[in-house]
């Protein structure tokens, strides 16, 4: 299985093609100027040690070296096997709200892109407990199963957007169930499961589905994302608007969400811009009662990137030696 640790390096390669057509552009304007000085062929009869290919030489070697240098900087890992692992400790089912209220900008850079920055660094955290997600809005499907897999945990984080689930709506409720359905066979006692909307549920009823849950053992919380003033939804860079034609609100419905944990045998947290409200509650997980879990995981990750790097060195330095001058061989003509 191979993984890209840090995928923002690769928008460097759309540097390639623009290096490409830059220097494209301006060897055409090079030899317009020189048909200015008269014939082109009595032109390279005055420099007759120029070559023309030696420039494209230069340039394709660079890109070729960029491109591997900065996969390198992206670090390719690649899995080395697959293992059971034995740990103790939670099982921790997340509830994203991924309606397109979540697309609102009381936070930077919006709603979900902040929910989800927190849950990737509460995956950098964990150790020892297992994390699943559902997804939901006007319904909802769990995507990405319990696991102790943390960076298959980040990968599948990263798809999630406001298009993932075609019904708009905000089904806590079903949220919640599908979360309960979602827990392994293992867990028995420390189990929760965290709830991230902005608390306007239009769809069910979200406190019976917490008490539901609760009966069975499992702890709901909630965490409330926005702001109590209300802000409009920005949707394909215009503001979402009803029927009506007025401009769509949207407000964090902060007692819906209270309700729910304490339905749920959970707590309720505002999120900030610094501290979301992730790390307390995990820190309240963890003074549950620790259970035996096994996980098939990638246990190890080869790095890549010395590789890598080191071919674009190599090319950097064979294209360093290739001189500006026609060679008497011709291998550069």
């Amino acid at each position: 299985m191979l993984y890209i640790a840090e995928p923002g390096f690769l928008w460097l390669l759309l540097l390639v093609p623009a290096i490409l057509v830059v220097y494209g552009i301006s060897r055409h304007l090079r030899r317009r100027a020189l048909m200015r000085f008269g014939d082109p062929s009595l032109v390279r009869q005055l420099m007759p040690s120029w070559s023309s290919s030696k420039g494209w030489w230069h340039v394709v070697l660079f890109c070729l070296a960029f491109v591997f240098f900065v996969t390198g900087l992206s670090r390719p890992l690649i899995g080395a096997k697959l293992s059971e692992r034995e740990t103790r400790g939670a099982e921790i089912m997340i509830c994203l709200d991924v309606s397109n209220s979540m697309l609102a900008q009381d936070y930077r850079p919006d709603r979900l892109s902040r929910a989800k920055l927190a849950i990737s660094r509460l995956v950098d955290r964990l150790q020892d407990d297992r994390i699943g997600l559902v997804i939901f809005a006007g319904t909802s499907f769990v995507q990405l199963p319990v696991t102790a897999d943390y960076i298959s945990a980040k990968m599948f984080l990263d798809n999630v957007d406001t298009g993932s689930i075609p019904v708009q709506g905000t089904a806590i409720g079903d949220a919640i169930i599908t979360a309960a359905r979602g827990f392994s066979a293992q867990s028995e006692k420390s189990r929760a499961i965290i709830v991230i909307t902005d608390g306007e549920n239009h769809e069910d009823d979200a406190v019976a589905a917490a008490k539901t849950v609760a009966e069975s053992g499992i702890r709901v919380y909630t965490i409330g994302v926005g702001s109590v003033q209300g802000e409009p939804i920005p949707v394909n860079g215009e503001l979402l608007k009803d029927r009506s034609g007025q401009i769509v609100v949207t407000k964090l419905d902060e007692q819906a969400l209270m309700d729910i944990a304490a339905a749920g045998g959970g707590s309720y947290v505002h999120a900030g811009n610094e501290e979301f409200g992730l790390n307390p509650i995990i820190d309240e997980i963890s003074k549950m009662e620790d259970e035996r879990l096994s996980s098939i995981v990638f246990e190890e990750y080869d790095e890549l990137y010395m590789y890598f790097l080191g071919i674009a060195l190599g090319i950097f330095v064979i294209e360093m030696l290739i001189g500006d001058r026609r060679a008497k061989w011709r291998m550069f003509r």
